[in-house]
């Protein structure tokens, strides 16, 4: 039965250095939770406090309404699975599912029901006496998760567990671990550093920064609209440009940079004219076909660089402006209209130009990518 987790002000130190700040969250149950930001972050150091490795300065660890805090990892009713594999290479698949279950005392007609039961679940029940070495990186994987979810756990932790395989199979796992993890209505928190693979499964996610939350959401919320420079630059890819609000009309927001004057759309929150801002266009928000009449946001750069990976081309442009050339990255889908050496207009939708808190209120011509 999935269960939520509450975690409030939690704190942890290691000597001098602060890896949680204060941090508070909320994981609902039965959700995909994933925990992502740059080394360092306080990301795996969050998830070894909800398993018990960890226990906290201050702060406190609600799992299914039970406090955890200072409870031991082998009471708190939890599944962990790791970065690697951690199988006994001279067990079966059978024998390494069971061991949990073995620890636990469970009898011999549970064990077998069980183990086979969770083998099932991860499409290897035919290999059960197969031992780990004759298994590839990516059913070893699923051996660890059988194992983890064997024993039942209220919730599953899951520490970068799918870095240590190569590209293909990473993505053939993602789907695989929210598969199994739905299908079993496990409450998960995952950690990794893989932006993509966060978006591709996560229900919500958390991206952290120096032992602190920087912004809690959905995929499409954290990625569409971050809450600060950091935010955007860590989740996809981003042309950054600073300028400052000159007016706005209503429907767009006028704002002055280095590449002119370029247009968002105005919200209710939208900063006053005469407000500092930076703004983000990510590098597939860019058009190279027809624009629409009227567009606030034409472009022309000279193109630097391309890479054609066929269903998209990826453009390095240089734009000039009165402080000089800066340059910027456009994706082309599909590409099929001719980007030149010597000059390419482009524009962009006013919907798709993020407008973000910081950067240097910028007289005409000033600014920076």
């Amino acid at each position: 039965m999935a269960v939520p987790i509450r975690i409030h002000g939690v704190v942890k130190l290691f000597g001098a250095v602060r890896a949680l700040d204060s941090v508070s969250l909320a994981v609902e149950a039965g959700e995909l939770f994933f925990l992502l930001g740059p080394s360092g972050c306080g990301k795996t150091t969050l998830l070894r406090c909800l398993a018990g490795f960890c226990v906290p300065e201050a702060g406190s660890i609600m799992i299914g309404g039970r406090d955890v805090t200072l409870l031991p990892p082998h009471v708190r009713d939890t599944g962990m699975v790791f970065q690697s594999y951690a199988l006994w290479p001279h067990l079966t698949l059978f024998e390494n599912v069971a061991f949990g279950l073995e620890m636990r005392k469970v009898g011999p007609r549970d064990v077998r029901r069980r183990v086979l039961d969770a083998l099932d679940r991860v499409h290897l029940l035919e290999r059960a006496q197969a031992r780990p070495n004759q298994l590839s990186g990516g059913q070893q994987q699923r051996v660890a998760l059988a194992r983890a979810l064997v024993v039942e756990p209220q919730c599953l932790l899951l520490d970068e567990p799918l870095s240590n395989l190569d590209a293909k199979l990473r993505l053939e796992m993602r789907t695989d671990i929210r598969r199994i993890c739905k299908q079993a209505g496990l409450t998960a928190v995952y950690v990794t550093h893989d932006q993509k693979e966060a978006l591709s499964i996560a229900d919500r996610l958390a991206v952290m920064r120096d032992g602190r939350i920087e912004q809690i959401g959905t995929p499409a919320e954290v990625y569409r609209h971050p809450v600060n420079a950091f935010v955007a630059g860590f989740i996809g890819e981003g042309n950054f440009i600073d300028g400052s609000v000159l007016r706005d009309d209503g429907t767009l927001l006028r704002i002055r940079t280095a590449a002119g004057l370029l247009a968002a759309t105005a919200t209710a929150d939208a900063p006053p004219p005469g407000t500092a801002v930076r703004l983000c266009i990510r590098p597939e928000a860019f058009r190279f076909d027809r624009p629409p009449l009227g567009c606030p946001n034409m472009l022309n750069g000279r193109l630097l660089r391309t890479v054609y990976q066929g269903e998209v081309a990826q453009h390095e442009l240089a734009l000039a402006s009165e402080t000089g050339a800066w340059e910027i990255k456009a994706f082309e889908l599909n590409p099929r209209h001719p980007v030149t050496m010597d000059g390419t207009a482009f524009w962009v939708d006013p919907e798709q130009v993020i407008v973000l808190p910081g950067g240097t209120a910028a007289s005409e011509g000033d600014g920076r990518a």
